[in-house]
């Protein structure tokens, strides 16, 4: 009997130890619970940046293509076979240079028929005339004659342009395309044997929503680029509009002069994609700040301002490694126009004032944050991929 008492109080005694050491271990996570939540969440590390006034010019953005002052198909006006090609693809030739010879025997005897034709209707008419003088011939004889060396005359002129026509030259100096034409080939009327683009200038024609158009006039600079390189830019001028606003896009075209384009070397050529920047007259100063430090949502942009913590704010006021901790407020902000990396912030927000630019993106407003003092890539007004 002795032995199951002592029994039962050993094992009463294990359970009381146990619950006992439940109990302690139950209040200090209790406690600890309760010191996190007056701590609050971890900081969050953030890259900082700070609102700058800078003056940027004003400026709209278009594509554009490329165009010749003067650009024409070669094309034959008379049927023929190709006797003579005296160019070759992507020449330069003046105004006019011999392009493509027709074969013109035919004509060439007929015209010399003619001729002689002619001669004799001129020698006839001449001698027509002296016999009138003295009453020899009727007015009818002579009538007849003139009307024979004018008919003579006009055959003549007929074949000359035919002969004429045989010949195919330049009617403007330029840059010659490719040749789709080769001897010996029967050719239909209006055949295309080449391209030819003038040289000496070019032209960028773009269009714009009528609202912009509206702040566009001749003599509007401009720069353009080519996306494949962006480093190489050439400048112009607006020097036309369109008369009126298409119906369907409600976009007006433009016509822009751009120096340089007139370089036989250059990568600008006639039909090329370029993007046109229009510069206004009028420039734009206002706080902008990196394009990564504004929160997209769709009740508004927004950005976290850097502010010190109040005495008395619950949380840490260091972490256990020494940084400073501080608050993200949330600030709604109504954006101008980007640059670059940077974007204009026309209104929400001062310069010198310290903004989240990078983690943006994991805060909540009034959360707790340390800087991050690693180094972080430089935002650029005027940014040049590395890999192109």
């Amino acid at each position: 009997m002795l032995h199951y008492l002592v029994a039962i109080v050993g094992v009463l005694l294990v359970v009381v130890a146990l619950a006992g050491i439940k109990f302690l271990q139950i209040s200090h996570l209790m406690a600890f619970g309760a010191q996190m939540e007056q701590a609050g969440p971890p900081p969050e590390a953030v890259g900082v940046a700070v609102a700058q006034e800078q003056t940027w010019e004003r400026t709209l953005q278009a594509v554009g293509t490329v165009s010749s002052p003067q650009t024409v198909e070669i094309r034959n006006e008379v049927a023929g076979t190709v006797k003579r090609i005296a160019f070759n693809s992507g020449a330069e030739v003046k105004a006019g240079a011999l392009l493509v010879e027709l074969d013109a025997d035919m004509e060439r005897s007929q015209l010399k028929a003619a001729r002689a034709r002619r001669d004799l209707a001129k020698v006839t008419l001449e001698r027509s005339r002296r016999l009138m003088s003295a009453g020899a011939i009727s007015r009818a004889a002579l009538d007849q004659a003139t009307s024979e060396f004018t008919a003579a005359q006009g055959e003549v002129s007929s074949l000359e342009a035919q002969v004429d026509k045989k010949t195919i030259r330049a009617p403007f100096a330029g840059r010659l395309g490719i040749r789709e034409v080769s001897v010996g080939q029967v050719l239909n009327v209006g055949t295309r044997i080449t391209v030819l683009d003038a040289v000496g200038g070019g032209f960028v024609d773009f269009s714009l929503p009528q609202e912009d158009a509206a702040k566009v006039a001749p003599g509007t600079p401009v720069r353009v680029t080519l996306r494949a390189a962006p480093e190489r830019t050439l400048a112009g001028e607006v020097v036309a509009t369109a008369p009126t606003v298409n119906p369907t896009t409600r976009n007006l075209g433009l016509r822009a002069r751009v120096e340089g384009l007139s370089n036989t070397r250059s990568a600008l050529k006639p039909g090329t994609f370029v993007e046109v920047t229009l510069v206004m007259p009028q420039k734009l100063t206002a706080v902008v700040i990196p394009a990564t430090a504004v929160v997209h949502a769709p009740y508004g942009d927004s950005v976290f301002v850097i502010e010190e913590k109040k005495p008395g704010t619950p949380g840490l006021d260091r972490t256990p490694d020494g940084r400073q901790v501080f608050i993200a407020r949330q600030q709604f902000v109504r954006l101008g126009p980007p640059r670059g990396d940077f974007v204009a912030v026309l209104q929400g927000l001062k310069a010198g004032v310290r903004v989240v630019s990078a983690g943006a993106f994991k805060l909540r407003n009034n959360a707790p944050v340390v800087i991050d003092e690693s180094p972080q890539p430089k935002p650029k007004l005027h940014p040049t991929p590395e890999n192109r």
